[in-house]
């Protein structure tokens, strides 16, 4: 499905099948120094290390589409959800530019917060998301993750 936010496109090669359609967003700090870094993560193909996700926002508030929406993109890891356990199979990840606690957490910039803000409505108006089940990776993997913070 195509956003109609104003999106860069970046292709990720790192996605398969759906298993349902999208019910949840699950957000993402990247936990990398740079932007860029963190961009060319979630695209690099080598096998064992392939990660993704449908989108990553820049601090200046660019937003990347790196995955289409009606495909599963790697980004929850081992993770659960009110009971399900396939959340990359029922979810749209959002990752947000930061370097998280390992290399020095800071506040949000307005743009990029603004640049989520008007994401998480866009990708509303296509799918049947509660408030509820916009949740950041913390949520679904507790004792692992901590982002976005």
């Amino acid at each position: 499905m195509e956003p109609t936010l104003d999106t860069i496109d970046a292709p990720s090669p790192n996605f398969d099948a759906r298993t349902a359609p999208p019910d949840m967003i699950v957000l993402h700090y990247t936990g990398m120094t740079t932007g860029e870094a963190a961009l060319a993560r979630l695209c690099d193909p080598t096998p064992g290390g392939r990660v993704s996700a449908h989108y990553l926002v820049e601090e200046d508030g660019r937003v990347f589409r790196l995955v289409d929406e009606a495909r599963r993109a790697w980004h929850a890891g081992v993770a659960s959800w009110k009971g399900e356990r396939d959340i990359n199979g029922r979810s749209i990840g959002v990752e947000i530019v930061n370097p998280g606690h390992e290399f020095g957490y800071r506040d949000f910039p307005e743009p990029q917060v603004a640049a989520v803000i008007a994401l998480l409505t866009d990708i509303r108006s296509r799918w049947t998301i509660s408030d509820g089940d916009i949740v950041g990776h913390s949520d679904v993997a507790p004792a692992r993750k901590q982002d976005p913070g």
